[in-house]
């Protein structure tokens, strides 16, 4: 439903009647009126004086008058300046409100065919999941969420990095110092304890480190005292040790092989025990043990059609100073890959995999030059699905204590950070007094679904490129710019709609599948269910919020903004504490009224959990 353009095709039609000229409705500026003048809806006249010969509040006058007197949904009218103010009848508002109660899935769009993957997570098994993840996460699913509701056909992905040096740093930590220690006999997620081993090996690597600086300082003296840390940092016998045990992976040797598969096995069930708990998903999950080799094959095309060139020692490179890059190593000396190299042949072999027009990758921002490299050369290859390739990059997020460091254990990890919120979310329910009728497994269902959803809401209502401080606290408040504020308001009309049910009001329109897009019908309907009440102005406000949802979703769908969404999602829910405050819905003594308050606030409840599902949020209906 998209009120404007309704408003924009029926300015045409006056224009053709009055002037006798053509005019798409698409051409026409039809925006909400300012809230100081009276009216739903303003058509901006100027762009029609020069072919109109006339002025602008002429035009305005002649066009609100033909509009008022041949159309019953325009209710009256203004002209100020060159801006014609339109006033939509009660009939029309009513009629809205049971198309949209009639309408299936409201806002969302048809499916179209047109295939995205949204590529996110991507983590290391060297260590458990942190809060930047928890964006990550939660960003790339809504992003997904968002494009389904859109009419895309989504295709959810992870790329987990399996291989590699700080695996094996984790590994060989392990081995060293492990002693046989297991999950289940160290009573931790499996994650946890890899991540344990990567931080045992950053601290013994640093002590190193300073013996070997040392030793370097009595023997030089006067060299510069930063290459000689940078030298002892490539020298340590543990890196030597771990860049031996890469070799051997890559060779395949079997006890190296054996360790790590068992390593990241703990991982994996540590990482499912973690998603489950954010509640996001995936399609498919690659690995860069099984990808990482396939960039080889673009290499030699590259080579063949004379797109990288092959230097002195061997090592093969691209040029891209002309697109305002530089230089970039494709392949080293020694015939081994690089990232760029496998991101190379993995979105050849993703392709493959789901032929897609779009490919979405969620990344922080410290990758911004990696994938402008990367989508230059797709291009350079002529892939035909390198034009639709984007990478949606985040800012950091850093909590009050300042900046993490996984290396060092100064990660901020996902999983106690949601404990952290679960027990925040229970205090606060506890103190408010919400609870008292609810079993314990209900209480810990809602502290969990208020903690996630404060933390969704939190990480997803800014610009996802913005860094920005994450305040536990501040994030779980049942007022104000919050998720927690929104599952209210929702869980508030679920109350009221249970009360309708026991007292048995009939407040939603029922339509036929034959019946359901009839303007007729629809005509029917509201005048045996509502009558010709008169609607409050805040009702008209919910009105016209809810029925711009379908635009909110194109528009966060085209942005990649899930903001966008819990934007509206918030808007939406203080305009109902408004409506709710302002107006008596069971007190109310026209039935008609009665029942088109309730239909209204049942709209809201489903737009509402509509948009914060999108998000990832689950709505609550009792708190």
């Amino acid at each position: 439903m998209n009120i404007e353009l309704n408003i924009a095709n029926l300015v045409a039609k006056g224009i053709e009647t009055l002037y006798n000229q053509a005019i798409t409705a698409e051409t026409l500026t039809i925006q909400p009126t300012k809230k100081e003048f009276e009216g739903d809806f303003t058509f901006v006249t100027f762009a029609l004086t020069k072919s109109l010969r006339k002025k602008p509040e002429e035009i305005g006058e002649e066009i609100g008058k033909f509009l008022k007197e041949n159309n019953p949904f325009i209710a009256n009218y203004n002209v100020i300046k060159g801006f014609l103010n339109l006033k939509l009848s009660e009939s029309f508002w009513l009629q809205t409100l049971a198309t949209i109660a009639t309408t299936p899935n409201f806002g969302k769009a048809a499916f179209h065919g047109t295939k995205v993957m949204v590529e996110y997570s991507s983590p290391n098994t060297n260590k458990p999941l942190h809060l930047g993840h928890l964006r990550n996460n939660f960003l790339g699913y809504s992003v997904a969420e968002i494009l389904k509701a859109n009419g895309y056909e989504v295709m959810k992905t992870n790329l987990v990095n399996d291989r590699g040096i700080h695996i094996c740093k984790s590994m060989l930590a392990y081995q060293k110092f492990g002693r046989g220690e297991t999950p289940e006999t160290a009573g931790m997620k499996g994650d946890h304890l890899v991540g344990k081993y990567y931080v045992v090996f950053d601290k013994a690597n640093k002590q190193q480190i300073e013996e070997i600086l040392t030793q370097y300082q009595q023997d030089t003296p006067n060299e510069d005292i930063e290459k000689l840390k940078e030298k002892a940092g490539k020298n340590t016998p543990l890196i030597l040790e771990a860049q031996e045990m890469l070799k051997k992976w890559e060779e395949g040797d079997k006890e190296t092989v054996d360790l790590w598969k068992k390593m990241n096995g703990w991982v994996y069930a540590g990482f499912d025990e973690t998603y489950k708990m954010m509640g996001v998903n995936f399609d498919k999950i690659y690995y860069e043990s099984n990808t990482y080799l396939l960039g080889k094959n673009v290499v030699e095309e590259g080579l063949a059609k004379g797109i990288f060139f092959k230097k002195e020692n061997g090592s093969v490179w691209i040029d891209l100073k002309e697109e305002g890059l530089d230089e970039k190593l494709v392949l080293r000396a020694d015939g081994t890959s690089v990232y760029i190299t496998q991101d190379l042949g993995t979105a050849d072999y993703k392709y493959a995999d789901f032929p897609m027009e779009k490919s979405i990758y969620v990344v922080g921002n410290e990758q911004d030059y990696h994938f402008k490299v990367l989508f230059t050369i797709l291009k350079k290859f002529d892939r035909n699905y390198a034009s639709g390739m984007y990478h949606l990059s985040y800012g950091m997020v850093e909590l009050p204590s300042g900046k993490m460091k996984s290396r060092e254990g100064t990660v901020v990890d996902a999983d106690d950070l949601m404990d952290e919120m679960i027990q925040i979310a229970e205090e606060r329910t506890k103190e408010l007094g919400k609870i008292e009728d609810f079993s314990s497994e209900e209480a810990k269902n809602l502290y969990r679904m208020l903690a996630l959803g404060a933390l969704k809401y939190y990480l997803l209502r800014v610009d996802p490129k913005k860094t920005m401080l994450f305040n536990p606290e501040d994030s779980i408040d049942f007022q104000g710019d919050t998720g927690v504020y929104i599952q209210y308001i929702h869980a508030r009309i679920c109350s009221l709609l249970r009360r309708a049910e026991v007292l048995n009001i009939e407040y939603h329109p029922k339509l036929s599948g034959s019946d359901l897009r009839s303007d007729q019908a629809n005509t029917r309907l509201t005048e045996g269910l509502y009558g010709s009440v008169q609607l409050q102005q805040v009702e008209i406000e919910l009105l016209k919020h809810i029925t711009s949802f379908p635009q909110r979703i194109q528009e966060a769908a085209n942005e990649y903004a899930p903001s966008v969404v819990a934007d509206f999602a918030y808007n939406l829910a203080k305009l109902y504490s408004r409506f709710y405050n302002e107006i008596s819905v069971f007190n109310e003594p026209n039935e008609a009224i009665k029942r088109m308050r309730l239909a209204l606030s049942a709209e809201t409840a489903k737009a509402l959990k509509s948009a914060m599902n999108m998000i990832g949020v689950e709505m609550p209906e009792m708190m």
